[in-house]
């Protein structure tokens, strides 16, 4: 039923979200291989959401409005691939006895759709950079350009790394099958990096007029909960990620002023940061810390524990974080990882020992393109007292910031130096 009076504008967000769920339950519905089919039904189905939905007001039951459309859609689109009449009534078949009931799930299988494609994108057989892609773009919504921001990639190959993901699942997957346990703890590692990058987004958005996506952070931790529930995830590295996703939660009221400006640690009230989050933080990573296992997701949470813990800003353990970098990037080396150790060097030592650790590597050249480089640069150049210097690469890390509150913060920092 259409309820005319209903009109209040949506979240932005929930198109992008049904689009993933949709994408997941029709490619279990109908199969994994026909993936891109399930992408343009859904495309339809929303943009008619947003046609009908502005005209009659919304439905009660917005999520099975969209289901049932995306369906249709999808029956339709069978129907034109001139297969057999009988592989298409088996096709109508199985989607409407799928709807008639709740599916019946082994214990080892994962029974949340978005999960269960996220395993499916882990699959072997498609690239690891390219299961990345694909699950980001197809699951998570993301665009082109946050993917390419977030691994320092060319849109061009993003691109092409979607197109392999894509020809490889129609090659190698016939329908959306759980994996055995065995197969499932395979693909687990690259489940955890989606669900971090899902989540790095969100607390640190590409996007121009948002500082912070709550909504991904919020699902990212609802999948990583699932995962933590599922006798295959329950290991050491989803507790770890967890505890680093609910500690850089809790500081998420206090990293933006009333204005929407993005405020730096040191300019935080801390008096805003959330104890519970801290708290369940904390408890996962007591759990992380069972067995000998110690990851990158160890590593990043203990440092996001440091900055929770400490009672301010001057008294954070930064040689101990320092240390903590430096065990980070030998686990997952990265020059980022140096940025960020130099960055604690600089607060623990001074400016000229932060820019010592920088001047001594040989940076790659996607890394002298980054905003970053140039504004920790230009900030610890300022620090220093080397005017012209600082403001050569607070000017770089202006041009290249791609949003509009750090294009504020640095245009701040320019003006101190």
């Amino acid at each position: 039923m259409i309820d005319p009076k209903s009109t209040a504008a949506l979240p932005e967000h929930y198109f992008r979200h049904e689009s993933g769920r949709l994408v997941s339950v029709l490619s279990r519905r109908f199969g994994v291989h026909r993936v891109e089919l399930c992408e343009d039904a859904v495309q339809t189905a929303l943009l008619r959401a947003v046609q009908l939905w502005a005209e009659r007001g919304q439905p009660d039951d917005k999520s099975a409005w969209l289901y049932r459309v995306a369906v249709n859609e999808m029956l339709g689109a069978l129907r034109r691939e001139k297969r057999t009449d009988a592989s298409v009534d088996s096709t109508e078949q199985a989607a409407a006895d799928a709807g008639a009931e709740e599916p019946v799930y082994l214990d080892h299988e994962v029974r949340d759709d978005q999960l269960r494609m996220l395993f499916v994108c882990a699959n072997p057989a498609i690239p690891r950079e390219s299961q990345i892609v694909f699950a980001l773009k197809t699951l998570c919504g993301f665009s082109t350009e946050e993917i390419a921001l977030r691994l320092f990639q060319s849109h061009e190959a993003i691109y092409k790394r979607l197109q392999r993901a894509r020809a490889a699942l129609r090659e190698h997957v016939e329908e959306l099958e759980t994996p055995g346990i065995e197969e499932l703890a395979t693909r687990l590692p690259a489940v955890l990096e989606i669900l971090y990058l899902l989540f790095t987004e969100g607390y640190s958005s590409a996007q121009p007029d948002e500082v912070i996506r709550h909504e991904l952070c919020e699902e990212a931790i609802r999948l990583g909960r699932l995962l933590d529930e599922h006798p295959i995830g329950a290991v050491p590295e989803t507790a770890a990620l967890l505890a680093l996703m609910y500690l850089d939660a809790a500081r998420f009221e206090s990293r933006v002023d009333g204005a929407g400006g993005l405020l730096l640690l040191e300019e935080q009230d801390r008096s805003l940061w959330d104890g519970e989050l801290i708290r369940i933080g904390v408890s996962y990573l007591h759990r992380a810390a069972r067995g000998d296992v110690f990851s990158r997701y160890h590593a990043e949470a203990a440092i996001a524990a440091e900055h929770c813990l400490a009672p301010s800003y001057r008294e954070t353990r930064w040689e101990e974080i320092a240390r903590l970098y430096r065990m980070l990037d030998g686990i997952a080396p990265s020059p980022i990882n140096t940025l960020n150790r130099a960055i604690a060097i600089a607060e623990w030592q001074g400016p000229d020992a932060g820019l010592a650790l920088l001047e001594a590597i040989n940076p790659p050249p996607w890394l002298l393109g980054y905003y970053l480089w140039d504004a920790t640069l230009g900030e610890l150049y300022r620090r220093r007292g080397d005017r012209e210097r600082a403001i050569m690469h607070l000017t770089r890390a202006l041009g290249a910031a791609p949003t509009h509150a750090e294009q504020a913060l640095l245009r701040r920092r320019l003006g101190m130096a």
